[in-house]
């Protein structure tokens, strides 16, 4: 049985970038979301599970400074690297399971992640993520968590899935992660199919 990492990396080396399930042009809700928030361009943001996902070129255009990419697929963050061209110096990229790697302690303004968490079916892994996120955003930071609706699928890309309504993902980060604002949305694959996406924006305690 393939490793995760030969698993993801298998997938971007087979299928274009804009033909796999989660591809959106621009991650709109997401974008709309931290650009609420109103920052500062230098506020370090992360996209975890970032893959070649265009959020991070949005957000260089739209100057934010100091943006961080984590994925497990090094192809992935490849794709990504050669559409950005020279402007990929100008981002931090981690290859590598975001509940094991070394992040910096309480630096994030932002974590952001867009059907990763979803992955996580092993309770232990979700604890591991949790943490990661308690030790890597600062004091006052917003958690910015996007995956599958109880109505979206029960795999993606030959994998299980878990599901969440708002709530229930809230309940996964625990008290200590204040819930913001949640919405769910209708998000349109390549090929047509309707898949039900929830996002929970939470800040974590001063």
């Amino acid at each position: 049985m393939p490793s995760s990492r030969e698993h993801w990396n298998h997938i971007y080396a087979a299928k274009p970038t804009d033909r796999v399930s989660w591809y959106a042009p621009h991650l709109e809700r997401s974008l709309a979301t931290i650009e609420g928030l109103q920052l500062p361009p230098d506020a370090p943001i992360i996209d975890v599970g970032g893959g070649a996902s265009t959020l991070v070129d949005d957000l260089l255009a739209r100057g934010h400074r100091d943006v961080t990419v984590a994925d497990l697929s090094a192809i992935a963050l490849q794709h990504a690297q050669q559409r950005l061209g020279q402007r990929a110096q100008e981002v931090n990229w981690l290859t590598g399971d975001i509940t094991r790697m070394a992040l910096p302690h309480q630096h994030f303004a932002v974590w952001h992640d867009r059907a990763v968490f979803h992955f996580l079916t092993d309770p232990e892994d979700r604890q591991r993520y949790v943490a990661q996120c308690r030790q890597a955003v600062r004091p006052g930071g917003y958690v910015l968590v996007a995956t599958f609706g109880l109505h979206g699928p029960e795999r993606c890309s030959d994998l299980l899935v878990a599901r969440y309504d708002a709530d229930g993902l809230h309940d996964a980060f625990g008290a200590e992660f204040v819930k913001v604002s949640s919405l769910t949305e209708t998000h349109t694959t390549p090929w047509g199919t309707e898949q039900e996406f929830v996002y929970c924006l939470c800040r974590t305690g001063i």
